[in-house]
């Protein structure tokens, strides 16, 4: 959630529940969780997408360090869930220039899902300020398998982020959707909606989606390639200003998608993402 994550690997396992604690992300039936140390088949699909409720963030709050005069360049803010680096931990890492904190509150927020932050730091390159946090489940003390919890994350960020620094509402495309100021900037989802599909070696494909980010995406992308009953091995995914960049390894019975496969999963995924009004005028 490279997707400006690294790596992350996604393998698909029923049963995993949502904690009781989170009120982000209304639960699926059936649930299928992610976990990412070795792929399994799917034994269970998603049967609907998910609703996700988020609290509005706050109208106005102080900022955690870093200029924001209003004649400044707002930077495009980036979330990253990185699945690979660490077996024991999913990494999370945010990029907002070089106006973040230490991002306390944001670990606390965290905190009230039933995850543990295990581990901190900051680091400092051309791009900005990078703040990186380790994060485990509180109930297993491992890495966070299930995809509703994995989105109920990126949306806690975000929503801290926005209440922290409220410039970056008008760089995001879930500022308005979590009550604050729209984006400055809208993007048409027929326009920036780019999928591809090609082999990765004789048993998995690589799938490559990019589109207009909104809450949910995550898991919406993996209950409609579920559907078709292809497997997810792995994946990556970015949040990064107004777009949602996602990857993933996927196989159908353990071989590459073939051909015919192909297109049927890039056709679902592209009647899934295209515009609501699309669909409203073609009854």
């Amino acid at each position: 959630m490279m997707v400006a994550v690294s790596s992350g690997r996604i393998g698909i396992f029923p049963g995993s529940k949502l904690p009781e604690s989170s009120k982000l992300v209304k639960r699926c039936s059936p649930t299928v969780s992610l976990g990412f140390a070795v792929p399994f088949p799917l034994e269970g699909r998603l049967s609907s997408s998910v609703a996700v409720n988020v609290p509005k963030a706050a109208p106005t709050a102080a900022v955690e360090g870093g200029n924001n005069s209003e004649t400044d360049v707002i930077p495009t803010p980036k979330v990253i869930i990185d699945q690979d680096s660490d077996p024991e931990a999913t990494i999370v890492e945010v990029t907002f220039g070089d106006r973040l904190g230490p991002l306390l509150d944001t670990m606390g927020a965290l905190k009230n899902l039933g995850l543990n932050v295990v581990k901190a730091n900051v680091f400092l390159d051309s791009s900005g300020k990078h703040n990186k946090f380790a994060i485990t489940k509180g109930s297993t003390g491992r890495k966070v398998e299930d995809p509703e919890l994995l989105e109920a994350i990126r949306l806690t960020i975000i929503n801290n982020l926005l209440q922290y620094h409220p410039e970056s509402s008008t760089k995001l495309a879930l500022g308005e959707a979590l009550g604050m100021e729209p984006p400055m900037q809208k993007v048409d989802v027929d326009i920036v909606t780019r999928i591809s599909i090609s082999d990765d070696g004789p048993n998995r494909s690589l799938l490559l989606v990019e589109t207009a980010d909104r809450p949910g995406l995550l898991v919406d992308l993996v209950k409609i390639i579920t559907d078709i009953n292809i497997t997810v091995q792995s994946g990556e995914f970015d949040t990064e200003g107004l777009l949602a960049k996602a990857k993933f390894h996927v196989s159908y019975q353990d071989k590459a998608l073939i051909k015919p496969l192909q297109q049927v999963l890039i056709n679902s995924l592209r009647y899934f993402l295209r515009r609501p009004t699309t669909e409203e005028a073609s009854f």
